[in-house]
């Protein structure tokens, strides 16, 4: 029997020439019987069939013109909807292209209007090729910038995890002599409010948030650099002062391991690499990204389009099978899945 209230997750395929149609093929040949939730997928019906013969899936996918048809359909059937009128025979794998650029900015675009109006219960991400989408024109860099232009919304932030520990980023797509600049009392304390805000939505009462120093050993006193004393520090004591659970800053050389040993629930780290490289160490395969601020849930894979592998059927899925996992947990339970040592 259909169940009518399990999650809708739309599957967003990323770039068409990468890996995103095999992953999303095998993501779901493994998940659709295991866990209650619909699936839509937003992109090239062409490239999914593409991608179930390179890898011998025997899904079932149907195009569909509106998510209105989704309560009909058999639930064995995969519905995809594509708004992009992208000619499949035009692109192919590992290419970059104008035109599957501009595909993957209409799904993305398409899965946040879906989110808004509330016909779908959370996103999951494939990924964009951001060389592709600079060739339509579209000055901004990645999912969370576009998603963040269409809600409007005031501050948003991305947050990495990996069994054990979770990173939110002060910044991301940033040269690191511009993050370095931004490092600032207003951006370091609106981020660690953002976090508690969001973690408290997220099924935690007081969460535990470490916030990583950005200089070597947390400046050693100002001998290497001053953001620590002049905002880092000041924004930690704002945010203790208002109750909040925030303990900093930290050198970054230690306060990822005290994450992984169950001192922090969170931690805030200030650059892109400075959150990404732990991340990846202790886990890459199994990390993913959630995006905090949105008024949606919106999961993604922690890795790019591999155009070096497109077509060839060997993608490693597991990020994306993670992501929908987790898209799904979230929208079931409003909370983050626990690690043991918060059990």
């Amino acid at each position: 029997m259909k169940n009518n209230n399990k999650p809708t997750i739309a599957i967003t395929m990323g770039d068409p020439c990468g890996i995103g149609p095999e992953i999303i093929s095998k993501s779901l040949n493994e998940l659709i019987h295991e866990y209650d939730f619909q699936p839509l997928i937003l992109g090239n019906f062409e490239a999914l069939e593409y991608s179930q013969n390179i890898i011998n899936s025997h899904l079932k996918y149907l195009k569909i013109d509106s998510i209105s048809r989704i309560k009909n359909m058999n639930d064995n059937v995969i519905p995809v909807i594509d708004n992009s009128n992208l000619d499949f025979r035009q692109i192919s794998p590992g290419k970059i292209s104008k035109e599957a650029g501009a595909a993957s900015i209409e799904w993305i675009h398409h899965s946040g209007e879906l989110a808004m109006e509330k016909s779908i219960q959370a996103i999951v991400s494939s990924p964009i090729n951001k060389e592709a989408c600079r060739l339509t024109g579209n000055t901004l860099i990645g999912h969370m910038e576009l998603f963040q232009n269409q809600t409007k919304s005031k501050k948003v932030s991305t947050m990495l995890m990996t069994p054990g520990l979770r990173v939110v980023h002060l910044t991301t797509h940033k040269s690191l002599k511009e993050a370095c600049t931004l490092v600032t009392f207003n951006n370091v304390y609106s981020s660690i409010e953002l976090i508690d805000n969001e973690f408290k939505k997220l099924g935690f009462k007081h969460p535990k948030i470490g916030v990583a120093a950005l200089n070597p050993h947390g400046s050693d006193g100002g001998l290497i650099g001053s953001e620590e004393k002049e905002h880092i520090l000041p924004a930690v004591e704002k945010a203790q002062s208002e109750g909040i659970n925030v303990f900093g800053p930290i050198p970054a050389d230690t306060i990822f391991n005290q994450a992984i040993d169950g001192k922090y629930d969170v931690v805030l780290a200030q650059y892109h690499d400075q959150g990404h490289i732990p991340i990846k160490v202790h886990n890459w395969e199994q990390s993913v990204s959630l995006n905090l601020g949105l008024p949606f849930i919106r999961a993604s894979v922690d890795h790019g389009t591999a155009f070096d592998i497109s077509g060839k059927g060997i993608a490693d899925h597991t990020s994306l099978k993670e992501s929908i996992k987790l898209a799904i947990h979230v929208a079931q339970n409003k909370s983050l899945p626990k690690f043991n040592h918060q059990e």
